[in-house]
């Protein structure tokens, strides 16, 4: 059983449209939890995943469907390979919100600004169109790996991972057509999922976190073109991290709500804020199948945008396609590549200046698909292209069963028939798990060491 929630909280939510106290407290004593996932769109295949049980879709997802019960993850290579990802079922109603603002056929530049671990960055992904770039930044240091790895293993080429702070991308002005603030909030809408942050909430802490997302906002709206689209959201139900800094934006940066439609079953509770009257969308546990959540959409003024010329020192030069590369990709004349210290990485040809752009202004993680080390006119494939949509399909791959599965993500794969001496791609129900090379007398695993399953 749940422990109480905070009456603080409890009594901020009595005059907010859509809350209802007796349903809201029985829906946090509610013990089976609801688990979605999103599947990826580039990686789909028709051969039944019996670690998942589908129950229903989504109802604002295209790709998200509930589950019946809360399976092992850890133990269904498939999750590992980036087939799906483990999603909040409410927070997907971000491809509705984008669906509804922008032209997703176009070539967009998109800041997913507080992106770790990466579910909306994997969403947002799943919906741009190839000729699109999506930038997925995080402050935090500790957090940039589990983002890097989450977008490798999506899979796309189009994306660049940066750890900066938001005050770092004054260096880019009018420069992102979209930019997604998933704000970083005291969390009352994560109670089902997490009890201990009810210990952690007070009405102190919302004021603090109010402060932290008008800062945070006031630093990135720079970077917005004229005419660009703002997503703001969070994962709480305080009326002063959701209306208030609404209007917020409205009053202090000038920007325009935009109303977006919702299904009336779906029963996303619409409100208003008080002062100027924007637009927010509530997510209550008591009315649909998902968690807290919150989110809104601006549009900034479509004023006349500055010609702003980047740095090109230290420019990214593409090199050539060589043999030794092409063999293990896919033949493709819109990908470009290059040398980034001592790896060969793939990205788009019409965004390639883009990287120059943005080194210039900050720090890269990860950029494209890393194909793999040249050493001396060999490459060594990386796990990157292993699990990407631009591998060659002449790559020999062997496909093997669930346990043989787990051993190899265990780095404990001993049994292994193999007649293809060299590189094979290992594979598990057709989708691409990982490297390994066969030599005479022991097979070398290339999975990512910090990535291997732990547990038995």
């Amino acid at each position: 059983m749940l422990q109480t929630l905070p009456e603080a909280l409890l009594n901020s939510l009595k005059d907010i449209k859509g809350f209802e106290k007796e349903s809201f407290l029985a829906a946090h004593q509610q013990e089976k939890p609801i688990t979605s996932v999103r599947f990826n769109p580039f990686k789909k295949t028709d051969i039944p995943n019996d670690a998942l049980v589908l129950e229903e879709q989504v109802p604002w997802s295209s790709q998200g469907y509930y589950l019946q019960d809360r399976p092992s993850f850890t133990t269904d290579p498939l999750f590992h390979a980036g087939m799906y990802y483990v999603q909040e079922a409410s927070s997907m109603f971000l491809e509705e919100v984008l669906k509804q603002t922008c032209d997703l056929s176009a070539s967009l530049k998109v800041l997913d600004l507080c992106a770790a671990p990466g579910g909306k960055s994997t969403l947002i992904q799943s919906l741009l169109s190839p000729e699109s770039l999506l930038v997925c930044n995080e402050v935090i240091k500790s957090r940039v790996n589990i983002l890097s790895e989450n977008i490798t293993k999506w899979g796309a080429l189009n994306t660049i991972v940066t750890n900066n702070d938001p005050k770092d991308f004054l260096k880019l002005p009018e420069y992102f057509d979209v930019i997604v603030v998933d704000a970083p909030c005291s969390g009352s809408g994560l109670f089902r999922k997490d009890p201990n942050a009810i210990n952690e909430w007070s009405e102190n802490n919302v004021a603090l976190c109010n402060q932290r997302q008008q800062r945070i906002l006031n630093d990135i709206l720079n970077a917005l073109k004229p005419g660009g689209i703002l997503i703001y959201s969070t994962c709480s139900y305080s009326y002063h991290e959701n209306e208030m800094i609404c209007d917020w934006m409205i009053k202090e940066q000038d920007l325009n709500s935009i109303q977006i439609k919702t299904n009336a079953d779906w029963n996303i509770v619409e409100t208003s804020s008080a002062q100027h009257h924007a637009f927010g969308y509530r997510f209550y546990p008591n009315k649909l199948k998902g968690e807290g959540f919150f989110i809104a959409a601006f549009e900034k003024p479509n004023t006349a945008i500055q010609k702003t010329k980047y740095s090109q020192t230290n420019k990214i030069v593409p090199i050539k396609k060589t043999n030794s590369i092409q063999q293990w990709v896919k033949d493709d004349p819109s990908t470009e590549f290059f040398n980034w210290k001592d790896d060969v990485i793939a990205f788009p040809k019409n965004l390639f200046e883009e990287i120059t752009n943005i080194q210039s202004a900050l720090y890269i993680k990860k950029t494209g698909t890393t194909i793999g080390s040249l050493i001396r006119d060999e490459i060594i494939p990386a796990h990157e292209l292993a699990v990407s949509t631009i591998k060659s399909e002449s790559i020999h791959t062997i496909d093997i069963d669930l346990q043989t599965a787990l051993s190899f993500l265990r780095l404990d794969l001993k049994n292994l028939l193999a007649e293809n001496k060299g590189w094979n791609l290992l594979s598990y129900k057709n989708t691409s798990l990982g490297f390994i090379k066969v030599l005479p007398n022991r097979i070398n695993n290339y999975y990512p060491k910090e990535w291997r399953i732990i547990h038995k």
